[in-house]
């Protein structure tokens, strides 16, 4: 949902799996929605988000293309905000 209610089309979350996937060559998907709650600016807002995880090396261009991607998110979902998180990975 927009932060106005309105159904976000799923077109917009093909086309970030998809940019993902051209710059990484992959991408993992939860197919639960992650709940949310929260405010801003004494607005209360409910939301539903969709958790994306993509394992890369942690390289000055993943973190600047991850960064615009944000910027890019934000406008796309029309979002006051974008959790975009970033954690080392030891793959065993």
């Amino acid at each position: 949902m927009h932060n106005d209610g309105r159904p976000v089309s799923q077109e917009k979350f093909y086309q970030t799996r998809d940019e993902l996937v051209a710059q990484f060559g992959a991408v993992s998907l939860s197919p639960h929605f992650v709940l949310g709650v929260w405010t801003h600016e004494g607005q209360r807002y409910e939301d539903e988000s969709m958790k994306l995880v993509v394992d890369v090396e942690d390289l000055p261009e993943h973190r600047e293309f991850f960064h615009d991607l944000k910027l890019a998110l934000r406008e796309r979902f029309e979002q006051i905000e974008i959790y975009v998180v970033s954690y080392a990975v030891d793959v065993i």
